[in-house]
């Protein structure tokens, strides 16, 4: 008696093991693309040109991408969904439209992306640094950790005059920095964080 009851708890235990094997996969899934928002920035990270996105549909090997590049006009090429938008969503937001075009081919799809390089955030910066250049644009970096990036400033650089340029809302903006009255302490709030496509001038 002991014997066949201990078999029948085996078997049952294997059900429920198999059983659970999807919505296992499905929350690791979830899980991995919860990872990324929580990585990206405090905004939710935008996708834009040159990025490239590993794209997995669960259960569905033949459909799933590990590089997949955006374009410079900001789609993807994806199969079954011919142009895909990418840039200017989230990733969660791209999973979301991709999915909802994906229910004409595929029953119930669970799409995962992930943004393996992160090509489109860039930050530039020019005039009197030592180091001119394009360079990434990492979580969080300030204006002051970008002079760093650069090298620091040349003897003839105007340090109270350095200018910010940045596209918001479709327009430039253009931001006053007093590089001496960040280090002093006068005027923190000119020590902003970054975005991509940011262009930092050094006169």
């Amino acid at each position: 008696m002991k014997k066949t009851l201990a078999i029948l708890t085996g078997i049952l235990v294997t059900c429920i093991i198999v059983t659970d094997q999807p919505a296992a996969a499905e929350k690791k899934a979830a899980d991995a693309t919860q990872t990324w928002s929580a990585k990206a920035s405090p905004d939710d990270y935008k996708i834009g040109a040159g990025d490239i996105l590993e794209i997995t549909i669960w259960k569905e090997p033949d459909l799933s991408r590990e590089e997949v590049l955006v374009r410079t006009d900001g789609k993807i090429s994806f199969p079954l969904l011919n142009d895909v938008q990418a840039a200017g969503l989230t990733p969660l937001e791209m999973k979301k439209n991709m999915e909802v075009g994906l229910k004409e081919f595929i029953s119930n799809p669970f799409v995962t992306i992930t943004v393996r390089n992160p090509e489109s955030q860039k930050i530039y910066i020019l005039g009197e640094v030592l180091n001119t250049g394009e360079y990434p644009l990492t979580k969080n970096l300030t204006v002051l950790q970008a002079f760093a990036l650069a090298g620091g400033f040349t003897e003839w650089a105007s340090k109270k005059e350095i200018i910010l340029m940045r596209k918001e809302g479709g327009k430039e903006k253009i931001y006053r920095i007093n590089y001496q009255n960040i280090i002093k302490g006068k005027d923190l709030s000119q020590n902003l964080t970054l975005k991509a496509d940011d262009t930092i001038i050094v006169p």
